[in-house]
């Protein structure tokens, strides 16, 4: 289905307050219209209506997307017809009428309108009504109103094309939206669940609510979980190196690195968050020029390849086990080290040590085990 928006944003807005029309004012780092054209940045026909002196605001909000400016009416319903009429050409299949103070419609709503379009002539979304409604009068409740059937209506407000123009082409006078206009036409619209995020910038007090919606994001935070396992067995040297520290032993830990079993599974879990494998997969131990690797290069490039897709580490957990060393008088200096190459807070990295006991080849001082969760999230 080949959809338009009309955007509506002619009008001024006073009781936002500011000293331009509330469209153009700033919500964050961009205009309050820029974040409403980037909402529907994926549909192939923007249109954008505006005042005639408000043409330079809209340019510069319009930069990089396909908006087409049209000059609006001195109502809102002329101005909606003044953007059908620009699309007469075009003839989509349907349009999407939106109001331009409500930055914060999620592509969730968008694509429901668009979908109901299927079932019906025209589809709104709204949200019930749930509080109690009262009337009144000099500042006293005068009375109740049934809430039964009411609904907080919303744009975007979707109609198949003909069908609207028809029916805007048809009316006369004032209308509240586009759905007043349509059922006076006798088309059936459907009404999809809406969000309270969609709200209407109305007064100065919502600009702060829009902003904190759209720091929230429209997507759900992306959080990823990885575990790493590895393990090491002793052979002859000196000492063995557990996160970057050098700790004295009576035997070495062997590997094709420096077979820091502790970096390795830390690594890892880094990997297996992002869905990247493992440390053979990046360095292959057939390759010799890995042979006797400080592992901080291998965590590191972990790290950059987590802050490249866009995580940010919040947390690594890493459990050695062993009967010995003692991981205990060096668990300070460990996490330290790994903090710097990490770039992590020192209270985001847990190292601890655990024995088995006694049992299996940790228990008989053949080698020693790591264990590692790390926690990735996008925003």
């Amino acid at each position: 289905m080949k959809t338009a928006v009309i955007i509506v944003a002619a009008g001024r807005g006073t009781r936002a307050g500011g000293r331009e029309p509330k469209q153009w004012q700033m919500l964050g780092e961009k205009p309050v219209a820029a974040w409403t054209l980037q909402a529907f940045s994926h549909l192939p026909l923007l249109v954008l209506v505006i005042h005639p002196e408000d043409r330079a605001n809209a340019e510069a909000c319009c930069a990089g997307l396909p908006v087409r400016l049209v000059t609006g009416a001195a109502d809102r319903a002329g101005s909606v017809r003044a953007g059908i009429e620009s699309l007469r050409d075009e003839s989509p299949d349907a349009v999407l009428i939106h109001d331009v103070a409500r930055p914060c419609v999620s592509r969730h709503v968008i694509d429901a309108v668009i979908a109901a379009l299927a079932q019906a002539d025209g589809a709104a979304p709204a949200l019930a009504i749930t509080d109690a409604l009262w009337t009144g009068a000099n500042g006293r409740v005068s009375g109740t109103q049934d809430r039964s059937g009411l609904w907080r209506a919303q744009t975007p407000q979707g109609f198949r094309f003909d069908a609207i123009a028809a029916a805007h082409a048809a009316h006369s006078g004032a209308a509240a939206d586009d759905v007043e206009v349509a059922r006076a036409a006798g088309l059936d619209v459907a009404i999809v669940p809406g969000e309270e995020r969609n709200l209407k910038i109305t007064t100065p007090g919502d600009f702060a609510r829009a902003l904190a919606f759209l720091d929230h994001g429209d997507t759900p935070m992306d959080i990823r979980l990885g575990n790493g396992y590895d393990v090491h067995r002793f052979g002859p040297g000196d000492h063995v190196v557990l996160c970057g520290i050098k700790l004295p032993h009576g035997r070495g830990l062997q590997g094709h690195s420096d077979a820091d079993v502790g970096m390795h599974a830390v690594t890892d879990a880094l990997y297996g968050a992002m869905a990247e494998g493992d440390i053979g997969r990046h360095f292959p131990p057939s390759d010799m020029q890995w042979k006797g690797a400080a592992s901080e290069i291998f965590l590191r490039h972990a790290v950059e390849l987590a802050r490249a897709k866009g995580f940010t580490i919040s947390n690594i957990d890493l459990t050695l086990i062993c009967e010995r060393p003692k991981i205990g008088p060096h668990a300070a200096d460990m996490t330290a080290q790994m903090a710097r190459i990490t770039g992590m807070d020192f209270d985001r990295i847990s190292i601890k040590a655990t024995t088995s006991e006694r049992l299996g080849f940790t228990g008989r001082e053949e080698g020693i085990a790591a264990i590692a969760t790390a926690t990735l999230v996008k925003p």
